[in-house]
């Protein structure tokens, strides 16, 4: 990424008096300015909103690994990533409350942890270039940190914050329906393709306002080996068995178990 306007403060007149060497340096600091600020145009023009304050954007896209890269005000992301989230969250929330008035409360917690987690906003920050723009040290970018989804999920969340404090909900309700909208639906509908255990818990909020309940039943194999068995229950009744090498992998095969059961009772989602 290119300097700040700070760290580039040069004029066209500026470059007709000095000496040749200054006058070269000059030419290559306004260039990379202009070609910074078009950087900027580009991301704005894929979230959906131009910033009236560039700094704010400038902060939202500088990784902890650049500190005092920025020399005014914050001095990275980190404290915009922590207003983004919650800003973020509230829209989600909001969305999901007017689109599935059917749903109970546990229901549209499932769904908006689903979409606001960090794979999902990396994926989405992947979509639109987000990593292109940030701005950290080099050693960090060597270990691919422009592409870590962790890295651009909390970039993303800070632009949310960042366009939150310049431009209020309006801003982010920009952003919100330019990048997350569009997800939500395409989400929803396949939320829980990998995930039956997040699935049947909301099945299970929806039916019977409780979560599931899973218990070990057995254990066998020997001690760097095991097999779990696990059950899962619904108001006490068995509904699915699995097993596998960890508690986890075997709930995950209960919980599948337990959704094809009330399939077949023509209970779906």
């Amino acid at each position: 990424m290119a300097e700040t306007d700070a760290e580039t403060d040069v004029s066209e007149a500026d470059l007709i008096v000095k000496p040749w060497w200054r006058r070269v340096t000059g030419v290559l600091l306004l260039r990379r300015r202009r070609n910074h600020s078009h950087g900027l145009q580009t991301l704005e023009a894929r979230i959906g909103y131009t910033f009236r304050d560039r700094e704010l954007l400038i902060t939202a896209l500088t990784h902890p690994s650049s500190r005092d890269y920025n020399g005014n005000g914050d001095s990275d992301n980190q404290r915009l990533e922590f207003l983004g989230d919650a800003v973020l969250g509230f829209l989600v929330a909001a969305d999901l409350y007017r689109r599935h008035q059917d749903h109970p409360e546990g229901v549209l917690t499932c769904i908006r942890s689903r979409v606001t987690n960090g794979r999902m906003l990396g994926r989405i920050a992947r979509g639109i270039g987000l990593g292109d723009f940030l701005r950290m040290a080099r050693s960090e970018i060597r270990m691919g940190g422009r592409k870590r989804a962790s890295a651009l999920a909390d970039a993303l969340e800070s632009v949310f914050g960042a366009a939150y404090l310049d431009g209020g909900i309006p801003a982010v309700e920009c952003l919100f329906q330019r990048l997350i909208g569009p997800t939500l639906c395409e989400t929803y509908h396949d939320l829980w393709a990998e995930n039956p255990k997040g699935k049947l818990q909301c099945l299970s909020q929806r039916m019977l306002r409780q979560d599931p309940v899973y218990r070990v039943c057995a254990q066998d194999g020997t001690r760097h080996k095991p097999i779990f068995t696990v059950e899962v229950l619904l108001r006490d009744e068995v509904v699915g068995q699995g097993n596998g090498a960890s508690k986890r992998q075997a709930q995950f095969a209960a919980a599948h178990m337990a959704l094809k059961t009330l399939a077949e009772r023509n209970i779906q989602d």
